[in-house]
């Protein structure tokens, strides 16, 4: 029977150890092992951290490391190298300590917090046949990687790796670390400058303490902590772990330079201040490339609620900043050339044409959706975010080809949940598909489930769960779910959808007046949402407000003119005989036809 601790799964494994330590150790022990240790401390270790690297274990002279990325796991060998090598330009060359660095991805298997199998032997062995200060990758790593950094490869041929039984093909990542630029007058500046990675990149500085009561510390780094590990959920981010945010902690800081230092595009920064009986925290975000402000807010509590005043304000910050850095990802995407687009400013110019919602949006979403996974074949998002448009599509009458769009959703769904099964995103939009469109709500649920679980902070999982959950007659449940999602994220440009599956929730429990209400705000919100409009439509006719039930109809009939009451089976498939039996009922009433 096989170990149940042990895992198989597929990762970028870094393999580094510094070369003729053996020499090194025999001319200077002592000294080689501090200017090692601080190599590790100060340069080795954070940059390990900052690309979301696991180390596995160490050696006297090298190390193992686990990477979720290839292109994570390239980026963190070319900083650690060029740092290293600018760290040695005023070092006599015989006591210089230098990394040989192998890279691959492939199979390996957990036991513990131990890795083993073919894809560490093989980023060992590469690591072997690379030049002091250097990086040598596998084809399968370069593949993944290429198009992503700005180093060039050279291409090392077919290689005879010891005890691997076929020769690889292996590749030199060129580090140029000592270019002219690197050993210029600007040097200072530029060995700190790090690569932006592709996605939103984000660091948290740490909050100051406006107090004249010091104690407020642990308040602010608390609320900072709560902040960094809330946005690590999303997938989709790339955050600054803590230890390197909080390295800036009590300075005066230029946000441009945090954002070269720590390689990232966007900082938050804000304080916290102790008024009588209550606390004030403040918080802004900034693109730390141009100085520019995309947000800012203030929050106050009372002192005795001190920490649910931490977790509420948690919230409110990370709701009100993801949307915001979504929005300021599309709007720098919009201005790339068309010929200058790669996988991820494809998702961003789907994301922008999704939230806009209309039927020519929605079909040219999924276009771009699936440009994005041709770039990159394992955007888990891209695939899942395209099935949840083909439901969409479902659900305002826009399918053209039922056979065809079904087909496709089931490839997208499938793609999606193997390429992501941590992908918070990736699973929710799975979730919509599978339940909506293939009818199987237990699997559905599972994946919403498990969406909220890698990501309690995200608003998309709680909508389609909210969704999921009023067809299998749970609206009471799927009302929890929609309102936090819409506490989640209340500036979310999906929230006039929010609102109508609230509304939708409310009808199918029978609470006809409170359904109304809020459909009328959701069409308030976005005019020509169809199920915002038909629930108005529903409500108003059972609860005898029959000239606003006409005008909702005719609002359901100009988004959707072949709309007729024996497609409600089909649109709103609620597995109670009674709910549905509502509908028809309620839309006959409004005048809809047959």
């Amino acid at each position: 029977m096989a170990d149940e601790r042990m895992e198989r799964r597929l990762a970028a494994v870094l393999a580094a150890d510094v070369a003729g330590y053996s020499l090194l150790m025999g001319r200077d022990e002592e000294g080689t092992l501090t200017q090692l240790k601080a190599f590790r401390t100060r340069l080795v270790d954070p940059t390990i951290a900052a690309h979301r690297g696991r180390i596995v274990k160490t050696t006297g002279d090298g190390m193992l490391v686990e990477f979720a990325s290839a292109v994570d796991a390239a980026r963190c060998a070319v900083e650690v190298q060029r740092g290293v090598a600018l760290e040695n330009v005023d070092v006599p060359e015989h006591a210089r300590i230098e990394f040989r660095i192998g890279i691959h991805v492939g199979d390996i298997i957990v036991d513990d917090d131990d890795i083993f199998g073919d894809g560490v032997n093989i980023a060992a062995r590469l690591e072997g046949i690379a030049q002091p200060g250097g990086i040598c990758i596998s084809d399968d790593a370069q593949r993944q990687i290429r198009g992503k950094l700005d180093s060039p490869f050279e291409d090392m041929g077919p290689q005879n790796l010891k005890n691997i039984a076929e020769p690889m093909r292996a590749w030199r990542l060129s580090v140029n670390a000592m270019s002219a630029e690197y050993l210029s007058a600007e040097r200072p500046a530029l060995a700190q400058a790090l690569t932006l990675p592709d996605k939103p990149s984000i660091a948290v500085l740490p909050f100051q303490n406006m107090s004249s009561d010091p104690e407020q510390d642990y308040f602010a780094d608390g609320i900072v902590e709560d902040i960094i590990t809330a946005l690590s959920r999303y997938h989709g981010l790339f955050v600054i772990a803590r230890n390197s945010s909080f390295a800036y902690k009590g300075q005066a800081v230029d946000i441009k330079r945090v954002g070269r230092e720590l390689g990232v595009r966007y900082v938050l920064e804000g304080s916290v201040r102790k008024i009588p009986g209550r606390v004030r925290v403040t918080g802004q975000l900034i693109d730390a490339s141009t100085g520019a402000h995309l947000w800012a807010d203030r929050f106050d509590g009372a002192m005795e609620d001190i920490f649910d005043l931490q977790d509420d304000i948690t919230l409110k910050v990370v709701g009100a900043i993801a949307p915001k850095l979504e929005n300021a990802e599309i709007n720098r995407s919009m201005r790339k050339p068309t010929e200058s687009l790669i996988g991820y400013d494809y998702h961003l110019r789907a994301m922008a044409r999704f939230h806009k919602a209309s039927r020519e949006d929605i079909k040219e979403a999924i276009r771009l959706f699936h440009k994005a996974s041709e770039f990159d074949e394992g955007y888990s998002s891209a695939y899942g975010m395209a099935a949840w448009c083909y439901a969409r599509r479902k659900l305002n009458g826009w399918t053209e080809d039922q056979s065809a769009e079904t087909l496709d959703a089931e490839r997208l769904v499938k793609r999606a949940i193997e390429c992501g099964s941590k992908d918070a995103v990736a699973l929710a939009s799975s979730g919509i598909a599978v339940g909506y469109m293939f009818g199987d709500f237990e699997r559905a649920m599972s994946l919403l489930d498990r969406a909220q679980e890698l990501n309690p902070n995200l608003a998309m999982a709680f909508h389609l769960s909210g969704w999921i959950r009023c067809f299998v007659g749970s609206p009471d449940l799927a009302i929890i779910h929609l309102e936090r999602a819409v506490r989640l994220s209340p500036l979310d440009p999906q929230r006039p959808g929010m609102l109508a599956a609230i509304a939708a929730a409310h009808f199918a429990a029978g609470r006809l007046e409170l359904a109304a209400s809020l459909a009328s705000k959701a069409t308030l919100e976005q005019s020509d949402n169809f199920i915002a409009s038909l629930v108005a439509a529903a409500s108003n006719a059972l609860a005898g407000n029959l000239d606003a039930a006409k005008r909702a109809t005719e609002l359901v009939r100009a988004s959707d003119p072949g709309f007729r009451i024996q497609n409600v089976k089909y649109r709103l498939p609620h597995r109670q005989p009674d709910v549905l039996a509502r509908w028809e009922d309620a839309l006959r009433r409004a005048g809809m036809p047959e």
